[in-house]
């Protein structure tokens, strides 16, 4: 892909700055130039952007409802009623009822989980769950991670006699479900904080107040935060405020004491001797935790995310990771068809948007083909299947472009729709297909900006490899957790060299494992370029050429810094 590079150098002002907060941190000017963009600019929030402080969470009552839900929970509890946890089939709504019924099952036993089918049930409330729910002698269900736009099924649920406390955090309509309580950031009467929990983190404090007001110790709540972090990272919510601190003290616990069900996750990934990252949640844990969802049902994650029995464990991780293998190959062919089919619209390339359809399509894996297509053509996409008399989607974006936005726009011709600003899922009539598609492409086409649609690199610094000691990189470790608003710093050296054993490397001879050398000092810096190899042929005749790229340790070799290269170029064009 052929990357823009954009790069906005400090003023002498930010620079003063920056080298004065470098004097009292006792770390690298350009670091705390990183600092400053992240809106960092005194010794005091520098420390606390650091070292993230579990007192600093918000009081979970400042929720409006908050109250609410603990009374109906503590009535529940109090009467011996069945409770059901009920979520959604990701790993935002898996992780979500793992951790509600893991922390409610220490005081109570009159409790079940239920995930609904993909396939049968569809997503968030359905009747057949409702009917389950009935059918079992349930009386409160919690929700989590779905249910503010269920406003029909929990009238539904309301008939039969059954409660419900909503724990979302996707955007509600103008009407509300009618249940006992609504925990919702985003809702327009909203009192609390932070609008950026994931569906877990609303979990998370609906059980931080419910041990509040039953003098629980905060310290009971510790072992759950390996799930808050797992859905943080695979439901791209902000690193900031509320979730950076969840997410810092999640990744702690996951890599010193996670839970049996995790642990097995770990071990079946071949994570379990190594510094769990963001990234290896988002491409390793997260994928393995939705393909029962995707493939089979849900809860088979949830149950394995609850289990105490080691070796249940990992049979249960073995079976979602064949689910995985499946995926992946059904996840490659359906891309390949869908790239084919893209490709096949003569236009493709003066279009703002992607709107594909194939009846025959899995419907647990057009969400991964919608994101797999935002990244080869950069472009939003919605991509179309057949579910029973209807047609689903799911949609994916670009950095900057609010596809929730467009997509309800055109929520007259919807049966049903939600979701995020970069993510979401639609469903409608067959006979309303076409013009959904040229309103939605019409709509993107007049709101999207053309920076959108560009493949850019956003460079944090210009630096040279004298500046990458291990202090530094020891210094730049303290920036994670990393994710949207905090991410990964980005950096750019002019005028590097192959050192002369640079090679490619790779199944299919498709990477570059680099040795390099740059024009200001001799230090040697390895770096690995992955789907670059088409670059080999120019940095191996000696030519000088710039490189952009992050900074990571080899996982090979622990403690050695790597570069992991995200674009090369032959001169210095793209600054």
């Amino acid at each position: 892909m052929n990357y823009q590079w954009n790069y906005k150098p400090s003023t002498p002002q930010e620079e003063e700055k920056a080298k004065e907060l470098a004097e009292r941190l006792n770390i690298s000017p350009v670091l705390c130039q990183l600092l400053l963009k992240r809106g960092i600019t005194t010794e005091d929030e520098a420390r606390k952007f650091f070292r993230p402080q579990l007192h600093d969470l918000h009081d979970p009552f400042l929720m409006r409802d908050m109250d609410l839900a603990v009374e109906r929970l503590n009535e529940a509890m109090g009467k011996k009623e069945r409770i059901l946890i009920y979520g959604d089939y990701d790993v935002d709504g898996c992780t979500a009822v793992a951790l509600v019924y893991r922390f409610l099952q220490q005081y109570y036993s009159n409790l079940d989980y239920y995930i609904p089918d993909r396939n049968d049930e569809g997503y968030g409330v359905s009747k057949q769950g409702i009917d389950y729910a009935f059918e079992t002698g349930v009386k409160l269900v919690i929700i989590l991670d779905c249910g503010i736009k269920a406003v029909e099924e929990i009238a539904y649920a309301k008939s039969k006699g059954i409660d419900f406390i909503i724990c979302d955090h996707h955007v509600p309509d103008e009407v509300l479900p009618p249940a006992v309580a609504i925990l919702n950031a985003k809702r327009k009467d909203a009192t609390y904080p932070d609008k950026n929990l994931s569906g877990c983190g609303v979990g998370f404090k609906l059980v931080q107040a419910f041990a509040l007001s039953n003098g629980i110790a905060f310290n009971t709540l510790l072992p759950l935060l390996d799930l808050v972090v797992v859905s943080i990272a695979a439901d791209i919510v902000p690193i900031i405020g509320e979730n950076r601190i969840l997410a810092y003290h999640g990744m702690r616990q996951l890599n010193t004491k996670p839970s049996t069900g995790l642990k097995a996750i770990l071990d079946i990934c071949g994570l379990a001797e190594r510094d769990v990252v963001m990234s290896d949640i988002i491409f390793k844990i997260g994928p393995r935790i939705n393909a029962s969802g995707r493939m089979q049902n849900g809860k088979e994650s949830v149950s394995l995310l609850i289990e105490h029995d080691p070796e249940t464990a990992k049979k249960m991780a073995e079976q979602i990771d064949q689910y995985n293998e499946e995926r992946k190959e059904l996840d490659k062919r359906m891309t390949v068809e869908a790239s084919n089919l893209v490709a096949n619209i003569s236009s493709s390339e003066d279009e703002s948007a992607i709107v594909i359809y194939n009846e025959d399509w899995h419907k647990g894996l057009i969400g991964i083909v919608a994101s797999r297509l935002t990244e080869i053509y950069y472009r939003p996409a919605v991509v179309l299947t057949k579910a029973g008399d209807e047609i689903v989607g799911s949609a994916r974006s670009v950095a900057g472009f609010d596809v929730y936005a467009a997509i309800e726009s055109c929520r007259d011709v919807l049966v049903n729709f939600g979701g995020h600003t970069y993510a979401a899922g639609l469903s409608l009539k067959e006979e309303h297909l076409e013009e959904f598609k040229q309103r939605f492409m019409a709509y993107v086409t007049e709101h999207i900006n053309p920076e959108h649609i560009k493949a850019t690199l956003e460079v944090d610094a210009v630096i040279n490899f004298k500046e990458i000691t291990h202090k530094f990189f020891s210094d730049l470790k303290k920036f994670r957790p990393f994710g949207p608003e905090n991410p990964k710093p980005i950096f750019c050296t002019h005028q590097v060299y192959d050192y002369g054993t640079s090679k490619v490397v790779g199944r299919e001879q498709e990477h570059i494992k680099l040795e390099l050398v740059d024009s200001k000092s001799s230090n040697v810096m390895n770096g690995i370029a992955f789907g670059q190899s088409s670059e080999a042929r120019y940095i191996k005749t000696k030519g000088s050429f710039d490189i952009v790229y992050t900074i990571e340790e080899n996982t090979h070799k622990r403690g050695e810094v790597q570069l992991q290269i995200e674009d090369i170029r032959g001169d210095k064009g793209g600054e």
